[in-house]
C-alpha cells in the first residue's frame, strides 16, 4: 500500500511532564530517482490532567477549582489603556472586566502580574518589577487594582512585552505566559522597534493576543500571536472580553509543560525544505530552526497541555535506484534540562522513503499531507484575496477567494466557509465561483483575515 495508517513513535515518561507520542503519515514511496519526502507528524500530549473546558455561555469565574494543583506557571496581563480605550467608554470597562475574569481563572500559587499599555508600560500589580503569588488576597488585591485603570496615551506594543518579559524573567517557572489585548494600532513606536522586542522575546515566553473592536491592525495582533507562539484573534463585541480572557486563561491553567522542541534529525545528504505547524494553525517554524548538533536542528513548539497538534514536514534526500529504502528523518519530542545535560526525548517517530516502479504506489497521494497542503493554500489564499481587494485588483481578489470558497467547501471547513460567505457571494462553491460583495462590513474583513490560519484536522 502506499499510504500507511501511521506510526507511533516510542513515548518516554520523566517526573512531571505528560506522556508524548509521535504518529508518521506519509506515502513511503517514491519514484526512481525521487527526492522529495512529505509526511505529516502528529503529536499528541496525554498529562491525564483536567482538560481545558469547553466555554459555556455564561463564563464561570474558573472552570477548574482553584484548590487544583497549580501549573508551574507564570503569566503576565497586557491591558491596552491608551486613549482610544475611551470611545466608546465600555470598551475600557469591558477590558478591565475581563482582566478580572481572567484573574478570577488564576489557580492559587501561580505567579502573575498586570501592566497597563499605552505609550509606555506602567505595572499596574504588584508593581516593583516583581510578580504576585495567586491566592484569594492577591486576586482581590489585583482586581481592586484594575478598578482604577483609566484611558489616556498613546500605544506601544513593545514596551508592553519587554515589560512583561522582564517580569516573567524574576520567575523560574517552567511556563511562562502573557496575554496581551489591544484595540489601536501600534502608533507610537516604529515597526521595527516592535519586531525588535519580538525577536528579543521569541523563546522567552508565548503569547496570546486580542484585537478589541475593529480599529487595530490585523498584522500586527497576528505577527505577535505568530512570533511568541500564541492564538490570536479578534472580539468585535466588547461585551465578549470576559468570556474569551477566562477562556485563555483556563487554557494556560491547563499546560503542564513549556519549551518543548521539535528535533529533526536527517541523514548525510538530506536536507531539511521545510517545518510547519498544519494544526490547529498554520504556522511555517522553518526559519525557527536552532541547530542542535551534527545533522540535528530543533524547531520551538511552546507550551503543552493535554492536546494534539499536526506538522508537515519536507525532507529533501539524495536520489537512489529503485529497491533501496532509507531513513529520511527522524523526529523527536525534546525538553531542555536545567543543568545544562542532554535533553530529555519525550518521543520519536521515523520518516521513510522507499524507492519503487510502481507508478501507482510513487504517485500516491497520502490523505493526511494532501488535506494540510490544501489547508495551507486555503489561508494562503484568503490572506492574497484579502490584500488584492485592499489594493483594488477585484479579478484578482475574486480569483483567490474564490479558489479560498473551493478548498474550505473540499476539506469540510465549516467556520471558514462562513466567513469568507460575509466577504463574496458564492455562486458555486464546488468550482470556486464567487462574485465581490459590494459591501464589507469592517469587522467580517478582519475577522476572516485573523482566523484566516485556522484548520481543521483530517479524519484519519
Amino acid at each position: 500500500m502506499a499510504d500507511r495508517t501511521g506510526s507511533r513513535g516510542a513515548g518516554l515518561t520523566h517526573p512531571g511532564v505528560p506522556g508524548f507520542s509521535v504518529e508518521v503519515y506519509q506515502n513511503v514511496n517514491l519514484p526512481e530517482g525521487g527526492r522529495e519526502v512529505n509526511a505529516i507528524v502528529t503529536v499528541t500530549a496525554d498529562g491525564g490532567g483536567p482538560a481545558v473546558p469547553v466555554p459555556s455561555a455564561s463564563p464561570s469565574p474558573s472552570a477548574f477549582p482553584l484548590s487544583a494543583p497549580a501549573p508551574d506557571a507564570a503569566v503576565v496581563l497586557m491591558v491596552d489603556c491608551s486613549g482610544s480605550m475611551d470611545y466608546p467608554p465600555a470598551k475600557m470597562r469591558s477590558a478591565r472586566e475581563a482582566t478580572a475574569a481572567a484573574v478570577d481563572a488564576l489557580r492559587d500559587g501561580v505567579a502573575f502580574a498586570v501592566v497597563a499599555g499605552t505609550h509606555q508600560a506602567r505595572e499596574v500589580y504588584p508593581a516593583g518589577g516583581r510578580l504576585a503569588v495567586a491566592d484569594a488576597t492577591t486576586r482581590g488585591q489585583a482586581k481592586e487594582a484594575l478598578r482604577k485603570l483609566s484611558p489616556g496615551g498613546g500605544t506601544a506594543i513593545g514596551t508592553w512585552l519587554r515589560t512583561a518579559d522582564r517580569l516573567l524573567s524574576s520567575s523560574d517557572a517552567s511556563i511562562r505566559h502573557g496575554i496581551l489585548l489591544t484595540d489601536g494600532r501600534n502608533e507610537h513606536e516604529e515597526p521595527d522597534a516592535l519586531r525588535a522586542s519580538l525577536d528579543a522575546c521569541a523563546g522567552r515566553f508565548t503569547c496570546d493576543a486580542r484585537g478589541v473592536g475593529t480599529d487595530w491592525k490585523v498584522q500586527e495582533v497576528t505577527g505577535i500571536a505568530s512570533a511568541l507562539l500564541g492564538s490570536a484573534d479578534i472580539v468585535a463585541d466588547p461585551a465578549g472580553l470576559a468570556e474569551d480572557f477566562t477562556r485563555m486563561m483556563e487554557a494556560v491553567m491547563g499546560k503542564e509543560v513549556g519549551d518543548v522542541s521539535l528535533r529533526l534529525w536527517t541523514p548525510q545528504g538530506a536536507e531539511v525544505v521545510f517545518v510547519k505547524q498544519v494544526a490547529p494553525t498554520v504556522e511555517d517554524l522553518s526559519d525557527r530552526r536552532r541547530e542542535a548538533g551534527p545533522r540535528a536542528g530543533d524547531y520551538p513548539t511552546g507550551s503543552w497541555g493535554d492536546e494534539s497538534r499536526d506538522y508537515h514536514v519536507c525532507v529533501r534526500v539524495p536520489s537512489a535506484h529503485v529497491g533501496q529504502e532509507m531513513l529520511a528523518a527522524r523526529v523527536s519530542l525534546v525538553l531542555p534540562t536545567p543543568d545544562g545535560a542532554p535533553p530529555h526525548v519525550l518521543a520519536q517517530g521515523l520518516v521513510r522513503a522507499v524507492w519503487t516502479d510502481d507508478l501507482v504506489a510513487s504517485t500516491a497521494l497520502n490523505p493526511q499531507v494532501a488535506h494540510y497542503t490544501g489547508q495551507a493554500e486555503l489561508a494562503q489564499a484568503i490572506q492574497q484575496g484579502l490584500d488584492l481587494r485592499k489594493s483594488g485588483d477585484l479579478d484578482g481578489a475574486t480569483a483567490k477567494l474564490g479558489r479560498a470558497v473551493q478548498l474550505a467547501s473540499r476539506s469540510g471547513h465549516a467556520d471558514t466557509a462562513k466567513l469568507l460567505a460575509k466577504v463574496v457571494d458564492v455562486v458555486d462553491a464546488a468550482n470556486g465561483t464567487v462574485r465581490l460583495k459590494a459591501k464589507v462590513s469592517e469587522e467580517a474583513e478582519m475577522t476572516l483575515e485573523t482566523r484566516s490560519t485556522k484548520t481543521v484536522r483530517v479524519k484519519k
